[in-house]
């Protein structure tokens, strides 16, 4: 018997209870240098796979980066196995973040229902 704990309570169930997890293959990097470029981000990832766009998010009235981007790579795989790697490393003397990047739908959360 599996029992799955809830917010109204407990279920009880006599199959096995998974969770899907779906991973994607684009990654949120968060706290990078102000001085860090485009090319400098896509070096970063390229050893774990082949890399479609790095992108850095830019402030438009200093034109530098914010400080955060997204790296796309064509494969989940290699996105996981570069989040693995990097996540919680020092780049650019700073302690850098990467998550998997939140689908968003017209500026609304694409889990979100009307």
């Amino acid at each position: 018997m599996n029992r799955i704990a809830g917010t109204f309570g407990c279920l009880t169930t006599s199959r096995p209870f998974y969770i899907a997890v779906r991973f994607s293959s684009e990654l949120f990097i968060s706290r990078l240098s102000f001085y860090t470029t485009s090319e400098e981000l896509k070096k970063m990832f390229l050893p774990f796979g082949v890399i479609e766009e790095a992108k850095l998010v830019m402030d438009l009235k200093t034109r530098r980066n914010k400080g955060y981007g997204f790296v796309t790579f064509e494969s989940e795989v290699a996105a996981k196995n570069a989040l693995e790697a990097l996540n919680g490393r020092i780049v650019g003397g700073r302690l850098i973040f990467v998550e998997f990047a939140e689908n968003k739908r017209n500026g609304k959360d694409a889990s979100s229902q009307n």
